[in-house]
C-alpha cells in the first residue's frame, strides 16, 4: 500500500511538473506493465518503444462519460491504427465477466485490456474515468488528458 502511494505520488508531482513546465522538456517515463485482454493474450508497454506511440485510455463500464468515449474510440481506433498509434483501452477494476458482456452488448471491436486488480491504474494514479495518458516513442509521459488526445498522437507519431 505504501509502495503504491509513493508512485501515486511521485506520478501526480511528475504531470504537475510537465504541465507547470512552459517548455514541457522534463521526460518522465510511463510505468511499464503487462496486460492481458479479454481474450488472455498479454502485451507490456515497452513492446512499442522505439516503435510507434501509445495512448493509454482508462476506463469503467458503469462511467456515462466512458461509454461516450468508448463509441468515440471505436469510429478512429482504426484510423489510429493506419497512423501508427497503438490504443490501449484498459479497464480500471472490474470482474472480466462484467467487462466482456458491456463489450459485446455494445458492439466493440477493438481490443479491450483488464486492469482487474488496479495495479496499472494506482501506478498512473488514476483516480477518475475516462482518461488518456499519451506516451511518446521513446516511451516517456507527454500528455494527461480527460479526451482523446488525438493532435498530440499524431504529433507524436510524426516524431522521429
Amino acid at each position: 500500500m505504501r509502495k503504491y502511494l509513493t508512485q501515486g505520488l511521485l506520478l501526480s508531482l511528475a504531470f504537475f511538473l510537465i504541465a507547470a513546465s512552459p517548455a514541457a522538456e522534463k521526460k518522465i517515463p510511463a510505468p511499464d506493465f503487462m496486460v492481458k485482454d479479454l481474450d488472455q493474450i498479454s502485451v507490456k508497454l515497452s513492446e512499442y518503444k522505439d516503435k510507434k506511440p501509445v495512448i493509454l485510455f482508462f476506463w469503467t463500464t458503469w462511467c456515462p462519460y466512458c461509454q461516450t468515449a468508448l463509441k468515440n474510440l471505436s469510429r478512429t481506433q482504426a484510423d489510429l491504427e493506419k497512423e501508427g498509434i497503438e490504443v490501449l483501452a484498459i479497464n480500471a477494476g472490474e470482474p472480466p465477466s462484467k467487462v466482456a458482456r458491456f463489450v459485446k452488448n455494445n458492439g466493440f471491436t477493438f481490443r479491450v485490456f483488464l486492469d482487474f486488480d488496479s495495479s496499472i491504474s494506482d501506478a498512473y494514479n488514476v483516480y477518475g474515468v475516462p482518461v488518456y495518458f499519451a506516451v511518446d516513442k521513446k516511451g516517456f509521459l507527454r500528455k494527461m488528458a480527460g479526451s482523446l488526445p488525438l493532435e498530440e498522437a499524431r504529433g507524436l507519431a510524426r516524431e522521429k
